[in-house]
C-alpha cells in the first residue's frame, strides 16, 4: 500500500487540470481533484466558450442585414440580451455537467472546494482536512488584472461580463489585447456605444502590424471608438447608476459599464507555494522546467499559472504530457513552435509563427507575400470591409515561416494552414496546390 492518500492531486479542474487527471487515472494513478469554483475552469466556464457564442450572437447583426440583398425579407430585428445571456449560460451548466461526468467516470475523486499546498506532499482543504499526495500538480490559471486606481472597484473584468443584468448603451473596454477587441466587436454588434481605452498606442501587440492597423480601422469604420496613450485616473459613480471615467490626455467619458481587460496575471496567490520552496517570478508565475517540473520535486503546474502561452489548447497538451510522462511511461515535451493563435474580433484573425517583423530581425532575408481582397459575401451585400491575407516566406529555404489573417472565417482557415506552417512546407508547396474556388482560403494558394 501506498504512503499516501493519493498518487496525484490536482489544484484547478480547467482544462489543464482535468486532461491531466482523466489522463493520469486512466495509466492506473489515483487521482483527486479540488476545485474551489466550478469544474472547466476560465474557458469553459467564463472565457473562450460563452465569449465565442456572444461572438456567434453578435454575428447575426450585420449577417440579418446582409441577408436582404440575398433574396431574403428581414424586417427589423430586436435584439434580446437577457435571452442569449441567459441561453449562453445555460450552456456553460450543460458543460460543466460533461466534464464532471468525465472525471466521475475516470474515477477521479473531485474535491469541490479549495485546496492550498501546506507541504512538498500534502495539501489543506477549506475544511480543514489534510491529504497528501506522492505528487501535486497545479493548475489554477489566470486571472484579470485590474490596476489599482480610484473607482477601479465600479469596473467589471472577464469574469462578471457574462452576468450582466441590462445591455449598457455605452461600455468602456480599457485594454488593448485579445479580450478588449473581442468584447469591443461583441458590444458594439448588440447596438452599444463602444469606446476602447489603452495606456500605450498599439492594440494587439505581438500580431502581425498590418494585421493589427486592418483592425483597427475596420473598427473605426463601424464606429468603435479609441483612445489611445490614455491611462485611467478614476471612475467616478453617478447618482443615476452611470460612471464618468476619467482619464490622462483626455476628456471624461460616460458609461453606463466599464470592462477592464488590462491582461490576466498567474492564478497563484494564496495557495502556500512561496512557503514551501515553490519558486515564482515576478508577476507570479510558477517556474517550471520542461517537464512542468516546479523547484519542488513533488510539485508541477501547467496551463496559465506558468504563463508560457496562455492559450486553453496550449494547457490541455502540458496536462497531457505531464500525466503519459509521469504516470503513463511516455516522456513527452509539448513543443511550443508554431502555435495558432487567434482573435474574435469583428472580423477576427488568425495567426501562426513569425510576423514580418520578427522574421526580419531573425532572418535577414525574407520575402512577404499579401492579398488585399472583398469576401464574395460582402461583395454582393454592400460590405466595403476587406480581407487580408499575409505570409512570410524565409528567403533562403523558400519555407513558410508565418502566416497572418483578419477576414471572415479567418481562424477556421487559419487553422489547416497552421499544420503547413509546422509541417515546415514551402512557398512552392502551396503554389502547387490547386485552389479551391470560389473560397476565401484559395488565396493563401495564389499568392504572387
Amino acid at each position: 500500500m501506498s504512503e499516501f492518500d493519493f498518487d496525484l492531486f490536482v489544484i484547478g479542474a480547467g482544462s489543464g487540470g482535468v486532461r491531466a487527471s482523466r489522463i493520469a487515472a486512466s495509466h492506473g494513478a489515483r487521482v483527486a481533484l479540488a476545485e474551489e469554483y466550478r469544474v472547466g475552469g476560465t474557458c469553459v466556464i467564463r472565457g473562450c466558450v460563452p465569449k465565442k457564442l456572444l461572438v456567434y450572437g453578435a454575428h447575426f447583426a450585420e449577417d440579418l442585414k446582409d441577408a436582404r440583398k440575398f433574396g431574403w425579407d428581414v424586417p427589423d430585428c430586436k435584439f434580446d440580451w437577457n435571452r442569449l445571456r441567459d441561453n449562453v449560460l445555460a450552456e456553460v451548466d450543460r458543460l460543466e455537467g460533461l466534464y464532471g461526468q468525465t472525471l466521475d467516470n475516470h474515477k477521479v475523486t473531485l474535491f469541490k472546494t479549495r485546496a492550498t499546498v501546506v507541504g512538498p506532499q500534502k495539501v489543506r482543504l477549506a475544511d480543514g482536512q489534510e491529504i497528501s499526495a506522492e505528487r501535486i500538480l497545479i493548475a489554477t490559471g489566470g486571472w484579470p488584472h485590474v490596476p489599482e486606481f480610484p473607482g477601479s472597484e465600479h469596473a467589471i473584468t472577464s469574469n462578471e461580463v457574462f452576468h450582466l443584468e441590462t445591455l449598457p448603451k455605452r461600455v468602456v473596454i480599457a485594454g488593448g489585447g485579445y479580450i478588449a477587441n473581442e468584447f469591443a466587436g461583441i458590444f458594439n454588434e448588440f447596438g452599444s456605444k463602444v469606446t476602447i481605452v489603452n495606456r500605450g498606442d498599439t492594440i494587439l501587440r505581438g500580431y502581425d502590424e498590418q494585421i493589427r492597423d486592418r483592425l483597427l480601422q475596420i473598427s473605426m469604420t463601424k464606429g468603435i471608438e479609441f483612445k489611445f496613450n490614455a491611462p485611467f485616473q478614476s471612475i467616478e459613480k453617478n447618482d443615476d447608476g452611470s460612471l464618468t471615467v476619467h482619464l490622462d490626455n483626455s476628456e471624461p467619458i460616460q458609461a453606463d459599464a466599464v470592462l477592464v481587460a488590462a491582461g490576466r496575471v498567474p492564478n497563484s496567490k494564496g495557495l502556500g507555494l512561496e512557503e514551501i520552496g515553490v519558486e515564482l517570478d515576478k508577476d507570479g508565475a510558477i517556474k517550471v522546467d520542461e517537464a512542468n517540473q516546479s523547484s519542488v520535486p513533488s510539485i508541477y503546474a501547467v496551463g496559465d499559472v506558468t504563463n508560457r502561452i496562455q492559450l486553453t489548447p496550449v494547457a490541455i497538451r502540458e496536462g497531457q504530457a505531464f500525466a503519459d510522462s509521469v504516470f503513463g511511461g511516455k516522456p513527452t515535451v509539448v513543443d511550443y513552435a508554431n502555435v495558432p493563435s487567434a482573435v474574435f474580433s469583428h472580423p477576427p484573425i488568425g495567426a501562426v509563427g513569425m510576423t514580418e517583423a520578427e522574421a526580419r530581425n531573425k532572418l535577414g532575408s525574407i520575402r512577404v507575400y499579401t492579398s488585399d481582397f472583398r469576401a464574395m459575401k460582402n461583395v454582393l451585400a454592400g460590405r466595403n470591409e476587406r480581407a487580408l491575407y499575409k505570409m512570410i516566406v524565409n528567403a533562403a529555404t523558400d519555407q513558410v515561416v508565418g502566416l497572418h489573417m483578419i477576414g471572415p472565417d479567418a481562424p477556421e482557415i487559419l487553422q489547416a494552414a497552421a499544420v503547413a506552417v509546422k509541417a515546415g512546407l514551402t512557398k512552392t508547396d502551396f503554389d502547387n496546390t490547386v485552389a479551391l474556388h470560389p473560397s476565401m482560403a484559395e488565396e493563401l494558394v495564389l499568392l504572387k
